[in-house]
């Protein structure tokens, strides 16, 4: 009898689960179905780059349909809700698709409109976001009028798709007007509603310090609760203000509306609670979840979907056979962090291990915690490896699901 897996979702999780389960299971043995609204796939990490015309909005765009392996079926098609009692999906055109697996791979969406005022005076005008394809571009002709003034960086609250970005916004915004020669023209602030930089504190204090150096004043525990377009100025829920002539704010981030519509799936956010080693879900064992849709503590971000497709699919494979689960998911997280002038960060961390200095992978590599051109170099080769071998679900030499201990320096946290 043919195993039904209904993927939903044709971004990075999706597609990596999807072709690594084509690559494992036969077709007699598996019928692989993804469901998702539209057969754009876009390559989020290049978002950061169009600001700055560093990169082409198209050029980040390809066919979900075409990155998904022969024997794999796409469903151009909306997701009403699920129904976890019946097993079965029912799609925004009426159709119910049953499962026998389901993996929920959605990714997280855009709620700017839980802001107040976020979309009103100003949206699109003084107030901008990256994390589209569409507000980038838009982004992007902004920077080029820009003459100078304050320029606010504003996460209006966690989680968020890949947390490191906006502080990379604010990096590559000093490097862009150095290179426009305007910068002691431009005021940058980064605005966050965390009590530090980042989440984990020996990276905390070193990104702190990074945005020191280059002069971007920060701010942390603002908890935005109104963006005034028109009056220029970022209003937190304690009253205090910060004033803009352009903002760049990160909205608040959800799951799915599919997720939140499916009694008993997601969470009061709209992500799946899974088990975080095995990322089964919580409620149903024929249920997973992958990438930013599963509700695990740690960031939302590619590198982190990519290690947990490995574990994901041994998992779905256990499953079917009626062994116990692989309970070896750890956290992984790797992120490269551009800098500017050329460079960039690199950070390794896991559910136990914060980001540390030292080298990736082992005790000669890539510099950990500390600017590089070869780090920078990473960054820009990974949209290759993106598409060419994290997509079609084949292994990176080096970079398996675990983090990897050796070459890390532990050092006393701040």
């Amino acid at each position: 009898m043919t195993t039904r897996i209904v993927i939903l979702g044709g971004g990075t999780g999706g597609t990596i689960a999807a072709n690594r389960l084509r690559r494992l299971l036969r077709a007699k043995e598996a019928e692989i179905v993804v469901v998702d609204q539209d057969d754009r796939h876009v390559y989020q990490p290049g978002l950061l780059f169009v600001p700055f015309g560093l990169a082409d909005p198209e050029e980040l765009c390809r066919s979900r349909r075409a990155q998904l392996h022969d024997g794999i079926e796409l469903l151009d098609c909306g997701i009403d809700h699920v129904e976890l009692d019946a097993s079965s999906v029912r799609l925004s055109d009426g159709r119910d698709l049953a499962y026998d697996i389901l993996v929920v791979a959605s990714g997280a969406v855009l709620v700017p409109e839980e802001t107040d005022g976020l979309t009103g005076a100003g949206w699109g005008d003084v107030v901008h976001t990256f994390y589209s394809l569409e507000g980038a571009a838009a982004l992007a002709t902004a920077l080029e009028r820009f003459r100078g003034g304050r320029l606010v960086v504003n996460v209006v609250d966690m989680p968020i798709k890949c947390p490191v970005a906006p502080l990379e916004f604010c990096f590559l915004a000093d490097w862009y007007f150095r290179e426009r020669e305007i910068r002691d023209r431009v005021e940058l602030t980064y605005v966050t509603p965390l009590d530090g930089a980042f989440t984990k504190p020996v990276a905390s204090r070193a990104l702190a310090g990074l945005l020191d150096e280059k002069g971007v004043r920060l701010v942390t525990e603002f908890n935005t609760g109104t963006v005034d377009g028109a009056g220029g100025r970022l209003v937190s829920y304690d009253d205090r203000e910060i004033p803009f002539d352009l903002a760049v704010v990160v909205p608040i981030h959800g799951g799915a509306p599919f997720v939140g519509a499916s009694p008993g799936l997601g969470d009061e956010l709209g992500f799946v609670p899974v088990d975080e080693r095995t990322l089964q879900s919580k409620v149903r064992p024929n249920v997973f979840a992958i990438g930013d849709a599963a509700g695990v503590p740690t960031s939302k971000a590619g590198s982190v979907t990519h290690f947990e497709g490995e574990v994901l699919v041994e998992n779905i494979r256990r499953r079917l056979a009626g062994e116990p689960l692989d309970a070896s998911f750890d956290g992984h997280a790797n992120c490269f962090i551009e800098t500017g002038f050329g460079k960039a960060l690199l950070i390794d961390f896991n559910y136990d291990t914060e980001p540390l200095p030292g080298h990736f992978p082992a005790g000669v590599g890539l510099p950990l915690l500390r600017e590089s051109r070869f780090n920078h170099l990473g960054k820009l080769m990974f949209q290759w490896i993106y598409w060419h071998s994290l997509l079609p679900g084949r292994a990176i030499p080096g970079l398996g699901s675990a983090m990897p201990e050796h070459g890390k320096r532990h050092v006393e946290a701040p």
